[in-house]
């Protein structure tokens, strides 16, 4: 999905891949699909199953429990269509920590393969639409004991990207946490990459989707008019917020240039403030 790193970070993460498929007993095959600052590296295993290796500094590695991640996501229900786990294994190396998940392949690209924005409308349909929308609506009610948006989180950073302060009570449920574009594909739906699932701001999710649709106004209006059963509650409102509030935090790392002043307006229409936040040029 994204670019290839650096040549260090290269060989270390091909390595990794190496050995994921080493332990697994596979044979690897096709192009390397690079993640977000080279973070995973994944590729196709055989003919129906695909191989994901993340990498996180040991120091700060979580280690993977039950309900959470990936692993947490096979217990989901069926209704919430997504790859499904056949084996994962975990090892330490030179000071990183290593996640191999072996997944379903999924054949059908995702809408937007190099980018997490949308760039063009893609033509969904109202059957994709419905189908995305029952999935959001069944995975809220799924229980979930991990903050995947921490409330710590939201005290520190709304003032720093929003200019207002979070909210006493946050009204939670369960969240994909990083729906965007290179997470979904087009007909049939599946919704990738589970690794963040967990509690979320009610609305986070649409709140994050309707941000990264900003550049393609008619799909961002779309965004809202099927989720204006969320967005449109005093809950949904902050989960929005606290969508925007990330991605503003990107927006104040250089990232998201495309989109900084459309999201800096998006928070300006619900706070009634302009963002304190300084986009890098």
């Amino acid at each position: 999905m994204y670019s290839p790193p650096d040549d260090a970070t290269r060989e270390r993460m091909e390595a990794a891949h190496a050995e994921a498929v080493h332990r697994l007993g596979l044979q690897a095959a096709g192009p390397y699909a690079w993640g977000w600052n080279a973070r995973t590296v994944s590729s196709r295993a055989g003919t129906d199953h695909w191989l994901r290796v993340e990498a996180a500094p040991e120091d700060r590695a979580t280690a993977r429990v039950p309900d959470a991640g990936i692993s947490g996501a096979e217990n989901l229900p069926d209704a919430v269509p997504r790859p499904r786990l056949h084996a994962t294994t975990t090892w330490t190396k030179d000071g990183w920590t290593y996640h191999a998940d072996l997944l379903t392949r999924i054949a059908h690209p995702v809408v937007s393969p190099d980018t997490p924005e949308l760039l063009a409308d893609p033509g969904l349909d109202d059957g994709w639409w419905a189908e995305l929308r029952s999935a959001l609506d069944v995975l809220a009610a799924v229980p979930a004991d991990r903050e995947a948006v921490r409330t710590l989180w939201m005290r520190r950073s709304f003032p720093l990207f929003l200019g207002i302060d979070a909210p006493d009570r946050i009204e939670r449920a369960t969240g994909h946490a990083d729906l965007h574009w290179a997470n979904l594909t087009g007909t049939p739906l599946t919704v990738m990459d589970w690794e963040r699932w967990g509690s979320v701001p009610v609305g986070f999710d649409a709140g994050l989707l309707h941000a990264y649709s900003l550049r393609v106004p008619a799909v961002a209006a779309r965004v809202r008019a099927e989720f204006t059963h969320v967005l449109d509650t005093p809950a949904g409102r902050i989960g929005e917020l606290a969508a925007l509030c990330e991605m503003l935090q990107s927006v104040a790392r250089g990232e998201y240039p495309d989109i900084a002043d459309a999201l800096m307006d998006s928070a300006h229409a619900l706070t009634g403030r302009r963002p304190p936040v300084s986009p890098q040029r």
